[in-house]
């Protein structure tokens, strides 16, 4: 069977995780979760926090315009959160920008759920070349305006992410 130029040079997205949260340092904990599956299909949800989730810094609040009364209202239980974080994302190497605050944070839902992830939670600077890295908050600024996506939320900074690497990954095809 023969596979068409475009076929062999097609790129297959990665999928992205993105959490939000309370703030950053101890007590900390994720109000927002969201990813973005190499199909470009999202899933994002607000994280109802446990009793012992007090930690709360206005600053953060701030920049991710989620209060404190919206996660009772409407966020999800950790439990409830994870298994959909494990049905769909099974088996998947999954990866985030800021892996060293979202590894704390999702070990921090799945221990509240006292489950175990079923995939793999990578740095995103695993997957870009030196140039790439060099490159990629220039991309990432223009993949954001160009998206229209103005809400700093999980699942639009995932889209946000993939898209960025989808247009460093483009680049470097044409510059080929």
């Amino acid at each position: 069977m023969l596979v068409s130029t475009a076929q062999a040079t097609a790129v297959v997205p990665p999928a992205i995780l993105d959490i939000e949260a309370s703030g950053f340092g101890l007590g900390s904990y994720p109000i927002e979760i969201g990813f973005v599956q190499p199909n470009g299909q999202t899933w994002c949800s607000l994280v109802k926090p446990q009793a012992d989730w007090q930690h709360w810094d206005p600053n953060a609040a701030t920049v991710h315009n989620i209060t404190r009364e919206q996660l009772q209202q409407s966020g999800r239980s950790p439990t409830e959160i994870v298994d959909v974080l494990n049905d769909r994302l099974r088996g998947m190497t999954v990866y985030s920008d800021a892996w060293a605050h979202d590894y704390t944070w999702l070990n921090r839902l799945y221990e509240a759920a006292d489950r175990s992830p079923t995939f793999k939670l990578e740095s995103l600077r695993a997957l870009l070349s030196d140039s790439e890295a060099a490159a990629w908050h220039e991309v990432k600024r223009g993949v954001a305006i160009k998206s229209g996506l103005e809400r700093h939320r999980a699942s639009a900074d995932a889209r946000i992410l993939q898209q960025t690497w989808m247009a460093l990954r483009g680049s470097e095809r044409a510059a080929a």
